[in-house]
């Protein structure tokens, strides 16, 4: 309601004596006060109506009308029924500081101007209402009709005057106008939520709220950014919205991803014919000649190694982390994925998949992704050996708690070691290091760290004892020790590899 709306009403006769450029000033209720101090009483905006019981003195009404422009109310009305007239240090007052001051004859009562106030603030609410269903309509039919993910945020902004964008939880843009560093910080908030939505208010920057899409696993889910504090069934309603749109572009990824799954089973196989794994990798999107690389995935809640959803959960975490730009077939032993790269290159690749899973188990840390990336590879004959190459690196990733493995990793003793079952790895470590860990917790010393020390430093006695900080004659007395409690000779190259293992399989 407008005080200029109050002013109109014939039937309340008030009479306007300063403040004439307020009168478009939007009335958010009305307060009855004679209290010379009601600021505590006071959210901005109000109408106030005073009989003046609180002016003793001329000095009296600035202090009031200070009160009053302090807590943002949007005019004061005064009655004469005490003074019979509205004093003018009161009108000088509310002149001064810019504040809408009108009289209310003594024949109008205060409940009578509130009672207005309030039946005319319950109409205006009631007719946002309507109006604000029939905008809330005009979006779902859009999204019912076909809208896109844009479309539909620019119908949002639009319609119900909420900016919002649509983020992955891997921080890229989906839909909407945010930029990417926005858009990851949104992300890091999304996934750290202990219940969604969140209000998320950063210091001197805009406040956001963060609804979930759907029921998706948060790691490969989406959120909906709403710019300010947005009610809850605005964004429910919106968020479901999303969802119909993602709901409805899955529907053609299934396709994709059934296909994808026909060749790597059949490249899997090592049966098939070179011409029709070619005719299939074109079926999937890939020239015969253009590079491509293999990407295998896993995600899990940590400590679920059996989880059946391994595979299909890495799968639509590998398509969020490359921004949906590929599909990923589920299998027995993790997604794969074919990337091409055509305007990438294998580093850049992993070098993206590195900064976003590192997103994920920071926000994340119950969940592990495990992912390896194979070499640049072409034709699709190379195919089975990409995934083969993928998969080691995979397991090494697996075998480090999560996080992405590349190929260029895969040939080395790390290779070797993963190969190992794991109780084999650790019963040989404990076997050759168990002496030297109890040496260690038993005479508070440090054998363990100056055995990988000394090898790190390829044997040589001076450099170890300038990494470690000591004497060079204690290390060769730890060394000593070293060699008497594991019946090793450090000076052997084989036995140095014994120990060398023994500290990485640990």
């Amino acid at each position: 309601m407008l005080l200029r709306d109050l002013l109109a009403m014939p039937e309340l006769r008030l009479s306007l004596l300063t403040g004439e450029p307020g009168l478009d000033r939007e009335i958010s209720g009305a307060l009855v006060t004679d209290l010379p101090d009601p600021g505590r009483y006071l959210d901005g905006g109000e109408l106030v109506l005073t009989g003046l019981m609180w002016r003793q003195d001329p000095a009296d009404s600035p202090a009031f009308v200070d009160v009053l422009v302090r807590a943002g109310v949007s005019a004061l009305g005064a009655g004469d029924a005490r003074l019979g007239h509205i004093p003018d240090d009161l009108v000088t007052a509310c002149r001064d500081r810019g504040l809408p001051l009108f009289k209310v004859p003594v024949e109008v009562s205060f409940g009578a101007v509130t009672e207005l106030v309030g039946r005319s603030l319950a109409t205006a609410q009631a007719r946002d209402l309507r109006g604000a269903l029939g905008r809330r309509r005009r979006i779902v039919a859009a999204v019912a009709e076909g809208a896109g993910l844009d479309e539909l945020v620019a119908l949002t902004s639009a319609e119900l005057g909420v900016s919002a964008a649509v983020i992955s939880a891997a921080g890229s843009v989906v839909a909407g106008d945010l930029a990417q560093a926005h858009a990851v910080r949104l992300a890091r908030e999304f996934l750290g939520a202990v219940r969604l939505p969140t209000v998320i208010k950063w210091p001197g920057e805009d406040v956001w709220t963060i609804f979930a899409v759907d029921r998706s696993h948060r790691a490969s889910g989406w959120a909906l950014a709403c710019r300010g504090e947005v009610d809850a069934e605005t964004g429910f309603e919106l968020a479901s919205c999303v969802a119909m749109e993602r709901t409805r572009m899955e529907e053609g990824r299934r396709v994709e991803r059934r296909l994808a799954e026909q060749l790597v089973a059949l490249a899997g196989s090592g049966e098939a014919d070179p011409s029709e794994l070619s005719a299939r990798l074109r079926t999937c999107g890939i020239d015969t000649a253009e590079p491509y690389i293999v990407v295998s995935a896993t995600a899990a809640r940590r400590g679920a190694a059996d989880d059946p959803g391994l595979s299909a959960l890495g799968g639509r975490v590998l398509e969020e982390l490359l921004d949906r730009r590929v599909v990923a077939a589920a299998g027995a032993d993790g997604a794969v994925s074919l990337v091409p790269l055509r305007e990438d290159t294998a580093g850049s690749v992993a070098a993206r998949l590195k900064e976003r899973t590192g997103l994920l188990a920071e926000g994340l840390p119950d969940t592990m992704v495990s992912i390896g990336v194979s070499a640049a590879l072409t034709g699709a004959t190379a195919i089975r050996g990409g995934m083969e190459e993928a998969g080691h690196a995979r397991r090494i990733a697996d075998a480090r708690g999560g996080g992405v493995v590349t190929s260029d990793e895969i040939y080395t003793h790390v290779l070797l070691l993963a190969t190992v079952p794991g109780d084999v790895r650790r019963s040989f470590a404990d076997r050759l290091l168990g002496p030297l860990f109890d040496y260690d917790r038993v005479h508070q010393a440090e054998l363990v760290r100056t055995l990988g020390t000394f090898l790190d430093c390829a044997g040589s006695w001076n450099s170890c004892a300038e990494r470690l900080h000591v004497h060079v004659n204690t290390v060769r007395y730890r060394i000593r020790r070293i060699e008497e409690l594991t019946a090793k000779d450090l000076s052997s190259m084989a036995d140095r590899v014994d120990l060398f293992l023994a500290l990485r399989a640990g």
